[in-house]
């Protein structure tokens, strides 16, 4: 399935979480489907991200030019993210038996970076120049083992995507609620309505 054509939703509230939610409705084997099984939509969503996380990234671009090439490093940090958090939602911490493979893809996201980082203000490295995509994702990937970050990770409840919560008291439902938030209120409305014919029809 191609899905060039559709704009990315970037919901996850980090790099990393956006990465991970290229995959879209995990779990769910009639209706799922990756996004980068077409390997240059991974360029392409550099570019978005380059926008939409510029704030995260300090606003350095993120640069892939190569999809081809770089796409076993991006999809190994992925879905290594993507278990690694998932289960640290479910249980409450991380499992440290998931953090070897985790760890393992990205370093291999930034062995060939040459950049540093962390830097005030430049959390991302220089933002004058454009940085590899994968060592990039590698680093917000790692940024998301911080103790007060896992404990505002979540799991949409419509699309099951990953996303961080920075409400003040932490009581965020959906990864968005103009998409997520309002289906399951549509989806509510029409069950209910459902039963009230139904009740008045005996």
């Amino acid at each position: 399935m191609t899905v060039s054509w559709t704009p990315h939703r970037f919901t996850g509230g980090l790099l990393a979480l956006d990465t991970a939610n290229t995959v879209v409705l995990r779990g769910d084997p009639e209706k799922t489907f990756d996004r980068f099984k077409d390997l240059a939509e991974i360029a392409r969503f550099a570019d978005a991200a380059s926008v939409s996380r510029a704030a995260e990234l300090g606003g350095r671009r993120l640069q892939a030019p190569f999809p081809d090439k770089i796409a076993p490093v991006v999809l190994a940090i992925r879905e290594t993210t993507d278990r690694l958090f998932r289960r640290a939602v479910s249980k409450g911490a991380v499992t440290t038996g998931d953090l070897p493979g985790f760890l393992k893809a990205c370093a291999e996201g930034l062995a060939d970076s040459r950049t540093e980082i962390g830097a005030p203000g430049r959390p991302f490295g220089d933002p004058a120049t454009p940085i590899a995509f994968e060592a990039a994702l590698a680093v917000s990937a790692l940024s998301l083992l911080q103790a007060d970050t896992v404990a505002r990770l979540k799991i949409c409840p419509n699309c099951t995507w990953l996303f961080l919560d920075r409400s003040r008291n932490s009581s965020r439902r959906w990864c968005d609620m103009a998409v997520c938030g309002n289906r399951q209120k549509a989806s509510r409305h029409y069950r209910r309505r459902t039963a009230a014919r139904g009740t008045a029809n005996v």
